[in-house]
């Protein structure tokens, strides 16, 4: 048995922190190849509220676009988003504006859209907790994923937003590397040119964005291992969730509750992509005996660098 006195200090004793401990205990029993630990990304490691940040990097992309060529606003969408018109943007829907989104970097090399988001990330700052977007991951999270690459498990991202976006900004936010992302997936059209061939983005979906049955797959075709221990948010993780708690041995299954509206935001996550006829997450996590993560209760701070409560 560990000694569990400095592991997750950002973790306030009590069931959901000793459920924790005991999946890792158990977990050293197997073989390394069956340690796998998979996070979605938005609202389980970092701060997706009030905005999503991809959503928040292409806006910026939308509003540098229409600074250097103003006709772009003709676009309904562009339009939507530029004025702030809530009953556009609904009647559009997040899809279509999504692709629309997505369109702004159609033919630029892989190379230049990781250096922007990169860079993005790293410059911009939170619109209401007004500390860099860098600074929004959760450290409780962060000590959990030290503790499992502590027992050589594989940690891998899995997340709803462009994998290509998160791969970017994944290493050094995580220490994850870029192959370890399992993300929606956007086609590249190959070009052969005098200088050799090159890869240029295009506006097209791989199969579809990377939520609820989908992040299965992905996880399978992309990484070829069956998590257990899977992390979410969203009624968009449950199928993960779902998956990483049915194999054999020792498993964990991990909501993190957004309860905590004085340190960061109260909601219940939801996809935006999925539908609205989907169970709760909530409801979910107390059907199949999940472990809740309460962000109130839970944890003695959120983000890295906050002062942490002694009490709830």
């Amino acid at each position: 048995m560990t000694n569990t006195g400095g592991l997750l200090p950002s973790w306030r004793p009590g069931p959901t922190r000793d459920s924790v401990i005991a999946f890792l205990d158990a977990s050293e029993a197997l073989p390394r190849t069956a340690r796998v630990a998979c996070f979605d990304n938005d609202g389980t490691l970092w701060c997706e509220k009030p905005n999503y940040v991809q959503w928040e990097f292409f806006v910026k992309a939308l509003k540098d676009r229409v600074a250097s060529e103003p006709s772009v606003v003709d676009r309904a969408e562009y339009a939507a988003l530029i004025n702030g018109d809530r009953a556009a943007i609904g009647e559009l829907g997040l899809a279509q504006i999504a692709v629309a989104l997505t369109e702004l970097f159609e033919g630029i090399e892989p190379e230049l859209f990781a250096a922007e988001s990169a860079a993005f990330v790293k410059s911009a700052v939170h619109p209401t907790l007004g500390v860099p977007l860098g600074r929004t991951i959760y450290a409780p999270m962060l000590e959990l994923i030290g503790e499992l690459r502590a027992r050589e498990f594989t940690v891998a991202v899995v997340t709803g937003g462009g994998a290509e976006f998160v791969r970017a900004v994944a290493d050094d936010l995580y220490g994850v590397p870029q192959e370890l992302v399992v993300g929606t997936l956007i086609e590249y059209d190959f070009r052969k040119q005098d200088g050799g061939p090159s890869l240029a983005r295009s506006s097209r979906l791989v199969g579809g964005a990377n939520e609820g049955p989908v992040k299965v797959n992905n996880i399978q075709t992309q990484l070829g291992r069956r998590p257990i221990l899977a992390a979410g948010n969203s009624d968009g993780d449950s199928e993960m969730m779902q998956w990483a708690t049915t194999g054999d041995g020792p498993s964990l299954a991990l909501l993190v509750d957004h309860d905590d509206a004085t340190r960061e935001f109260e909601y219940s996550g939801h996809s935006a992509t999925l539908g609205d006829d989907r169970e709760p997450i909530r409801d979910t996590a107390a059907r199949l005996e999940w472990t809740v993560v309460s962000m109130a209760h839970d944890w003695t701070r959120v983000f890295p660098g906050e002062q942490a409560s002694v009490h709830p």
